[in-house]
């Protein structure tokens, strides 16, 4: 199977500043040498295969729970699941073998910002606040509160991802859980966006598409980079870059994908970059193509305050 899922983590916050952005906590992955070059001045090639520098044993990241699955694909642990569990362990310790009669626990969820759409028929992906966002195609689900992604290890880097949205659940019946590709955001410390593109996409790629304990076989093949900009919720402009790579993985399996995409736009904040990663199977209906990943990166902006709303979602009423 491949690498180890992360599923949500109250250690992985949301909203950690990154001064000037607001919501990025950087990503950690040593070992990993940038093919790029780290200057903006000095583009990357036409085409390549990016090819993995060999990492270093590594201690584990903070524990995430759940289990594996294809992909690292998440078990998602929400706050209603927590509260249906302490539930279930007053139960078991009652003293009393007789059963009693529990009145309903209503939950209210957390408020939470929204940002509208700009691609009509398209949901919007808020984060960091709201100050930032992107759009999905509807047969996308958005799962905002969401932290997915997976588990470095000695073999792979890893990478977590927040504000997240998913496509194609449960859509291999051999695989609980699976699903055909995601997005989300994250942060590289990688200064320049060329370079935290190239990074970003590796580490993705590397860590979702080899099994968990090796070899390093599926052959990245990056597009053409390209240089653009991102536009800040006051309307300055970022440097940023987006970068595609087609993944041609290099073992077969239950459910496991000859071929999938992953794209990311990073964008140039200084001493980090921001970026958003969108990754799809190529071999299933539904699935997500280069102009598909290409038209989600682009709507990756900054929100204005004005366009920023507040929402509590409705109480669930657990039984």
């Amino acid at each position: 199977m491949f690498g180890r899922k992360r599923g949500d983590d109250p250690g992985y916050e949301d909203n950690a500043a990154l001064s000037g952005f607001g919501g990025y906590q950087p990503s950690d992955s040593p070992g990993y040498e940038p093919v790029a070059p780290t200057s903006s001045a000095d583009p990357l090639p036409d085409s390549k295969s990016v090819g993995p520098a060999t990492p270093a044993p590594v201690k584990q990241p903070m524990s995430r729970s759940g289990r594996r699955a294809m992909y690292g694909f998440f078990a998602t642990l929400g706050v209603i699941a927590v509260a249906t569990l302490a539930n279930d362990g007053s139960d078991r310790s009652s003293s009393s073998s007789t059963p009693t009669s529990r009145p309903p626990v209503v939950y209210t969820p957390s408020p939470r910002v929204v940002a509208p759409p700009v691609t009509d028929g398209w949901h919007s992906v808020a984060g960091a606040d709201g100050m930032v966002a992107y759009d999905v195609p509807p047969n996308w689900t958005p799962k905002p509160g969401t932290v997915h992604g997976w588990e470095k290890s000695a073999i792979v880097p890893g990478i977590s991802m927040f504000s997240s949205a998913f496509v194609g659940d449960d859509y291999c019946p051999a695989v609980r859980g699976s699903r055909i590709g995601g997005s989300g955001l994250t942060t590289v410390k990688v200064a320049d966006a060329p370079g935290a593109a190239n990074k970003a996409l590796y580490d993705l790629a590397v860590s979702a598409y080899n099994p968990e304990e090796g070899p390093l076989s599926a052959k990245i093949t990056a597009d053409p980079p390209q240089a653009t900009e991102f536009t800040l919720g006051n309307g300055k402009k970022a440097p940023a870059n987006i970068l595609i790579a087609e993944v041609t993985l290099g073992y077969t399996g239950p459910c496991i994908p000859k071929r999938a995409l992953v794209g990311v736009q990073a964008v140039d904040m200084g001493d980090a970059s921001a970026a958003l990663l969108v990754y799809s199977d190529s071999d299933q209906q539904g699935s997500a193509d280069r102009e598909q990943i290409l038209k989600i990166l682009k709507t990756y902006r900054g929100v204005p305050e004005a366009d920023r709303k507040t929402i509590t979602p409705p109480p669930s009423t657990l039984r």
